[in-house]
């Protein structure tokens, strides 16, 4: 199985458990890698038969303003399942990194393995 994949796509959104997370966006880092057979697109040049990262990653941006939730487990849920429905796609690992959460921390995080049902 091949991989299509994005690296540190940046996100401006409001996601937080406490109040003042609520009151301005933050940057989160999405790293997600999709499970695909790129034969058919290789094969005959055509975007069309491929998993257009533009597409994914705009669908991404989207999602997480249309969807402002408290927990990044529940964003990179829906994230998920969406791009498992959307982009036919048999497997997505999504990585999502929110960098101002702990202090201490350079960056804190939630990753997750999701694969379709037949």
């Amino acid at each position: 199985m091949d991989k299509v994949y994005i690296s540190q796509l940046h996100v401006e959104t409001i996601i937080g458990v406490y109040d003042f997370e609520k009151e301005s966006k933050q940057s989160l880092y999405f790293d997600i890698v999709m499970a695909t057979d790129i034969s058919s697109a290789a094969a005959t040049d055509d975007i069309s038969l491929a998993v257009d990262y533009a597409k994914v990653s705009a669908r991404v941006d989207a999602f997480c303003q249309q969807n402002q939730v408290e927990l990044l487990e529940t964003l990179v849920e829906g994230l998920a399942q969406m791009i498992l429905q959307e982009f036919a796609v048999p497997q997505v690992t999504i990585k999502v990194s929110k960098p101002a959460a702990v202090p201490k921390a350079q960056t804190v995080g939630v990753e997750i393995t999701r694969a379709r049902v037949r």
